[in-house]
């Protein structure tokens, strides 16, 4: 992670982690998912929308998602 920064913000008490990657700032979904909806499985939670998506006809949701290494809140 040379050229990366991983930094925490926080929302609504929520800490959401964030790192700049190709000079853009990233953020995780599952934490932003957690500070919005409160839930408390907010993997499980993305992953149901996910499907549910693919489901409705967006299927480049899965396709065009990447996952970039963050510390993991623990």
């Amino acid at each position: 992670m040379t050229d990366e920064i991983t930094k925490i913000a926080v929302f609504r008490n929520k800490e959401i982690r964030k790192t700049i990657h190709k000079n853009e700032w990233w953020f995780s979904v599952v934490d932003v998912i957690e500070a919005l909806t409160g839930t408390e499985r907010p993997r499980k939670y993305w992953n149901d929308l996910k499907k549910k998506l693919v489901k409705e006809g967006y299927s480049e949701v899965s396709e065009n998602i990447g996952q970039l290494k963050l510390k993991a809140p623990d």
